[in-house]
């Protein structure tokens, strides 16, 4: 529990010495990324390799094009992948890497501008780059002080600082956000809407007004919904038949097969329409005291063009 401790805490002070060092050359940074008409190419051997790998993740996914390129591979060809429009971030701990400096030259004829983050400011790398982001470790938290430990968080911190002032610049809104992670449950609840849910076609459940007690049924049976919209001659929603109202005539000793299925239905139900979000259904079924199994769907011409099931959208991740 000790060493954990010594470990935590060394961290800790490595990022406020590290939150002490940001100035002009941070924002430089920010600018140049943003003002980039290309990508962000992020590079770094061993766990600073790992770190540029994050931080480019991180930047894909918050608005910013960018992608992690090995500087071995990069040493054998990969190195095409940069252009004079983009911009080149490279993490050092020693800033000597053999890797990245061996791509300098070709960087520098390609014509891209480089960033280092380092913690070495007369290193080789540090003096090849335009833009130099200082990460100040007085040591490792590994016990031998060789291990990247306290030099891998400055590094991760600052590269999360950059997308994250860059996402502030882009007014990256959840919308977009949702747009770049559609498999998570934001994405799903901010893109999916009605109709991207509901039973359509031969498996939206749906029935005339004057269609048989036994139509009825069998509509119901067969679609496996629990539910049938009722509509006239036009698809109008005139009302709603589901199990629960079924049970109910059945519980007030009523003879369902003489009765109509106007009778019988619900002549008030609640709907969504097609092109709403997918939550705003979820909503209406949820947030009352009795929640809704079903939803009949209408177009804005008031049609009835599906059913939303509440286990389709629990299915769905909403």
């Amino acid at each position: 529990l000790a060493e954990i401790a010594r470990v935590m805490e060394l961290e800790a002070r490595t990022l406020t010495r590290l939150r002490e060092c940001v100035g002009p050359a941070y924002e430089e940074a920010v600018r140049l990324i943003y003002a980039c008409p290309g990508k962000v190419i992020l590079t770094g051997m061993g766990k600073s390799g790992s770190i540029a790998q994050k931080i480019a993740s991180t930047m894909v996914s918050t608005g910013t094009p960018a992608m992690f390129m090995h500087p071995a591979e990069g040493m054998h060809g990969d190195i095409g992948i940069a252009h004079k429009d983009d911009v080149i971030i490279a993490i050092s701990k020693s800033g000597e890497s053999d890797e990245l400096i061996g791509l300098l030259p070709s960087i520098r004829r390609i014509g891209a501008r480089f960033i280092a983050i380092t913690p070495k400011a007369e290193s080789t790398i540090a003096r090849y780059a335009d833009i130099v982001l200082v990460t100040p470790v007085e040591e490792e938290a590994c016990p031998l002080n060789m291990a990247p430990t306290c030099s891998t968080t400055a590094a991760l911190v600052v590269g999360d600082a950059l997308a994250m002032a860059l996402m502030k610049l882009r007014d990256f809104q959840p919308d977009d956000f949702a747009l770049y992670h559609p498999g998570g449950q934001l994405g799903k609840r901010l893109l999916l809407t009605v109709s991207d849910i509901m039973r359509s076609g031969e498996a939206n459940p749906i029935i005339g007004v004057t269609a048989s007690i036994r139509d009825m049924l069998c509509e119901i049976t067969s679609k496996r919904a629990g539910a049938v919209s009722v509509v006239d001659d036009d698809h109008h929603l005139l009302g709603l038949v589901t199990d629960y109202d079924i049970r109910r005539v059945l519980e007030k000793g009523g003879d369902i097969p003489a009765m109509t299925v106007s009778e019988i239905m619900n002549k008030k139900p609640t709907f969504v329409y097609v092109d709403e979000k997918a939550i705003q259904a979820l909503e209406i079924m949820e947030n009352r005291e009795k929640p809704f199994l079903v939803l009949p769907v209408l177009d804005r011409r008031e049609k009835v063009v599906g059913m939303i099931h509440l286990h389709d959208l629990v299915a769905r991740g909403l």
